[in-house]
């Protein structure tokens, strides 16, 4: 047996390498099904801003309204019967309370994550991404996600977040031990200060690392939604004639335009009052009637060779002088296009023809 037909071209199995940019209908298709470029460490991130700030800036509302909660529960709590209405009761104080001291921290992460989301992505919306895939339900499929290189990615930077920001909030800790050992000798007060000036310290520094790299985090997300969106040659070529249509096609409806054109320029030919030649290779069929309000002979139709050809044919079929000038022939071919008038700079040429016709026909 002759070992070629054994030969197999692996190349024909090799998968085409996806190394060109998408294009935007690439990019419309992918955003329809929930596929953006986006980081989820920047929305956590914001979120933790807008909640410090709120509470940095609301510090003695927070404070003034624990206190007060922990007073009255303190002071009317030794004089209240343990019953049932009692403790009804106190659920639904301690309810209240607590909506009131967690609603304006909700509404700040609310707002916050909102635009992170909107300044990353803007507003999409798809309801693709809730679709249930069988594929899901594939266990190879599972640990090929599992294992895959975006996965690794994602764990070592999850890794990275607890041992830096940790690290961070370690030291600024430790920096303030000192205080921390003699809060036993000083009152509620100023416990109470030492320990927010340290929160404080701690919450910074962890939140400002924590940004840094969220914003790397949101770097890498773009690239990777680029590389994982790009396409191939033959999917740009494929989409190209889906959406501007095959070359073929469009070249056809192309010289079916062209030609039902020349058949409506060829009908107005007999309208024409003469037709300049150069002799044979370019024809001109213009149309000037002294009665009539025109500001200038206009050009009905014009063509080279064929087209030429027929013009004088029809012409002279149609009983309209058919005169030879090789100048005025050529610049109108070149610089007039059909239902335009003349230029001035063509008025002269164009009249001395024009008186020639009118002698011929007296």
């Amino acid at each position: 047996m002759d070992e070629n037909l054994l030969r197999i071209d692996l190349q024909l199995f090799a998968e085409e390498e996806k190394t060109e940019e998408a294009t935007p209908h690439r990019l419309r298709e992918v955003r329809k099904e929930g596929q953006v470029a986006r980081s989820n460490d920047l929305n956590a991130v914001m979120n933790l801003l807008a909640v410090f700030l709120l509470i940095m800036f609301l510090d003695g509302y927070f404070t003034d309204s624990i206190c007060l909660f922990v007073q009255t529960a303190l002071s009317q709590g030794i004089h209240r019967m343990i019953t049932q209405t009692e403790i009804q009761y106190i659920f639904l104080d301690s309810s209240i309370f607590m909506f009131k001291f967690l609603a304006p921290i909700f509404a700040a992460g609310l707002f916050a994550g909102l635009t992170a989301n909107l300044g990353q992505v803007g507003f999409t919306v798809s309801t693709k991404v809730l679709e249930p895939k069988l594929s899901n339900l594939n266990p190879i499929q599972g640990f090929k996600r599992i294992f895959s290189k975006r996965a690794l990615v994602e764990l070592a930077k999850a890794l990275l977040k607890v041992v830096v920001v940790g690290w961070v909030a370690f030291s600024l800790a430790r920096n303030n031990f000192t205080e921390l050992l003699n809060v036993m000798n000083l009152s509620q007060w100023q416990i109470l200060g030492v320990v927010s000036k340290i929160v404080f310290k701690v919450a910074t520094g962890a939140i400002g690392v924590f940004f840094v790299i969220a914003v790397l985090d949101y770097i890498f997300q773009r690239y990777d939604f680029k590389k994982r969106v790009r396409m191939t040659k033959k999917e740009v070529k494929d989409e190209f004639k889906q959406t501007e249509g095959d070359p073929l096609v469009r070249a056809k409806i192309r010289e079916s335009q062209r030609q039902l054109a020349q058949r409506r320029m060829m009908h107005s030919v007999p309208e024409a009052t003469v037709v300049i030649t150069n002799p044979t290779h370019l024809a001109i069929a213009l149309r000037y009637e002294v009665d009539d309000e025109e500001g200038a002979p206009m050009v009905l139709a014009k063509g080279a060779g064929y087209i030429a050809e027929k013009i004088i044919e029809i012409a002279k079929g149609n009983d309209i002088p058919v005169i030879e000038d090789k100048p005025v022939t050529q610049l109108i071919y070149k610089h007039v296009e059909i239902n335009e008038e003349i230029p001035p700079e063509l008025y002269k040429a164009v009249a001395e023809i024009l008186a020639m016709v009118y002698r011929l026909r007296r």
